[in-house]
């Protein structure tokens, strides 16, 4: 293979016109390079739609008069867009992770350009979209030009991210750190009391399926006195590395893949990143396939790990927004949660907090006003917060509220029987 061709950043974002919808790789393999050079031509561009999934990057959004040129139609909101998404400048599409791929397919959001992050070709010419395959490959697939940043510090994973060279029609060379996050720092009391609880209801040669955030980690390191466990899941952090080398996570009893982990993206630290390079152990597969429900229930014993922002007491959850106030998506959260309880054996379970960081319950009589209902009340089965965990799959109204309350703070359940009471009059 002749050697690739680079160019720089700001040359390759010349491609961009105005008018054009860009997709933007997400999570760990934001490309962040592309993305500063992107902004910087903001004073010769208009009506550019930027649509992704989670993005990584503090401050890179943070552009001065960004709603002159730019207007963000998010997947999934993460923390660095929420302002815009919920500004004039930015929206939100709701939607399950396992269904992007159709709005690229079918054109109802066609693709100008892609900018994608990966690692350096091999002696073939294939480079890999390392840690974020998830709907990255769809979009390249859709895609009228791909960008790509090419980055030697991406791992090479296995899987459904291999990207020719001749896919891509701008390469631009950096060598610049990964976006890294620590769960684990992340972790308080009130999550490792909640992960125990979660524990407990793990069985050895469990599927697991795990969300983003200090729960799931807790959660994974209360596991080492289990056996034989298995990871499909849409994301993983640092969490599993201890118990794939202890030899709990083994996937040996997994009907889809046995003996490979599977997930569509990870975002950590670099040990993560190094664990996951060139590791055969670890298969990165397009989401839509991850998060197919027949595939999912087609393991045993899938414990899928989701949270909430709030529940009501008939067990209909909210977890994308606060209110009318867009805070994050859809994402997987339906398609696990349903994925699950269709496995034999299997055990969705939504884990949170009982209290908001202000001290409000996050078990309320209703929903706030303009809340969006992710997770149906039939759909929801256990439900954990640090007093405990409860079971609402075959419950009555009346008997989930009771279940609810009692798992709730302390100090709010005075209120919440008094709300049963006005509503079930007993």
């Amino acid at each position: 293979m002749a050697n690739p061709v680079y160019i720089s950043a700001a040359d390759a974002v010349k491609r961009i016109e105005s008018g054009s919808r860009v997709f933007i790789h997400g999570s760990a393999a934001t490309p962040l390079h592309l993305l500063s050079a992107l902004f910087k031509r903001k004073d010769e561009l208009s009506g550019v739609e930027l649509i992704s999934i989670s993005t990584l990057g503090d401050d890179i959004f943070n552009v001065p008069d960004f709603g002159k040129s730019f207007f963000i139609n998010s997947l999934f909101v993460s923390q660095n867009v929420r302002e815009i998404v919920d500004s004039v400048h930015g929206d939100y599409i709701p939607i399950f992770l396992s269904e992007i791929h159709l709005l690229f397919e079918r054109n109802i959001l066609s693709i100008d350009v892609a900018l994608v992050h990966v690692s350096p070709p091999d002696k073939h010419g294939f480079c890999s979209l390392g840690v974020s395959v998830d709907i990255a490959r769809s979009a390249i697939h859709n895609a009228k030009h791909v960008i790509a940043q090419v980055n030697p510090r991406m791992p090479r994973t296995h899987g459904d991210g291999i990207v020719h060279i001749s896919e891509i029609d701008a390469l631009v060379y950096i060598d610049e750190p990964l976006p890294e996050v620590s769960y684990h720092d992340l972790a308080t009391d009130t999550s490792m009391k909640i992960a125990k609880y979660c524990a407990e209801l793990i069985d050895d040669r469990s599927t697991l399926q795990m969300g983003i955030g200090a729960i799931p980690d807790s959660v994974l390191s209360c596991l080492e006195g289990h056996k034989d466990l298995g990871i499909h899941t849409e994301m993983f952090s640092d969490g599993i590395i201890p118990l794939v080398e202890k030899g709990i996570i083994t996937n040996k009893y997994k009907k889809k893949h046995p003996g490979k982990l599977v997930t569509g993206f990870a975002i950590g630290t670099r040990k993560l990143y190094d664990f996951i390079d060139d590791n055969p152990q670890v298969v990165f597969l397009d989401i839509e396939y991850v998060n197919d429900t027949k595939v999912i229930r087609a393991n045993p014993k899938v414990v899928a790990i989701n949270s909430a922002i709030e529940i009501d007491i008939t067990g209909q959850i909210c977890s994308d927004s606060i209110g009318m106030y867009q805070f994050s998506g859809v994402g997987g959260q339906m398609d696990f949660m349903r994925g699950a309880a269709l496995s034999e054996g299997g055990k969705p379970i939504i884990a949170m907090n009982s209290t908001t960081n202000k001290g409000a319950s996050k078990i309320v009589p209703f929903l706030k006003p303009g809340a969006g209902v992710v997770t149906t009340r039939a759909h929801v089965q256990h439900v954990v917060t640090e007093y405990g965990a409860v079971n609402l799959f075959g419950k009555n109204l009346k008997q989930r509220a009771d279940a609810l309350v009692s798992i709730a703070h302390p100090s709010h359940r005075e209120e919440l029987d008094r709300a049963i009471f006005e509503r079930f009059g007993k």
